[in-house]
């Protein structure tokens, strides 16, 4: 069971990174705009999820994680895979996002958004 969160974050992403290489997304192939997208949101749900657990209206339980804790002074010990959930889900939104995105406009006949050029 420790392996539960880790294992649900793994499956995430192995449903949606075959996705970027599959439809040439390049959303990971551009480290920059991929991370200015994920981490000002990553940064704000961290904030929140601290605030949550120093006040006691957020637990986690050791059972279903490997039981890895961030440093009380900043991330009042969150577990490591919650702070990884920020990063993976975003990320997998927007792979799955942008991979509908690609299939509706290769359907209307066009080889990409824009025109057939990705921004």
């Amino acid at each position: 069971m420790h392996l539960l969160y880790l294992g649900l974050l793994a499956g995430c992403l192995l449903v949606s990174v075959p996705l970027e290489f599959a439809l040439q997304l390049r959303v990971l192939s551009r480290p920059r705009r991929w991370l200015g997208a994920v981490l000002p949101v990553a940064a704000a749900f961290v904030a929140w999820d601290c605030y949550a657990v120093r006040h006691r209206q957020w637990s986690y339980d050791d059972v279903h994680t490997l039981g890895l804790r961030l440093p009380e002074a900043v991330f009042a010990r969150l577990p490591l895979e919650e702070v990884l959930f920020f990063l993976v889900v975003p990320t997998a939104a927007i792979l799955g996002y942008e991979a509908v995105r690609m299939v509706m406009f290769r359907r209307a006949g066009g080889a990409g958004p824009a025109g057939g050029q990705r921004r």
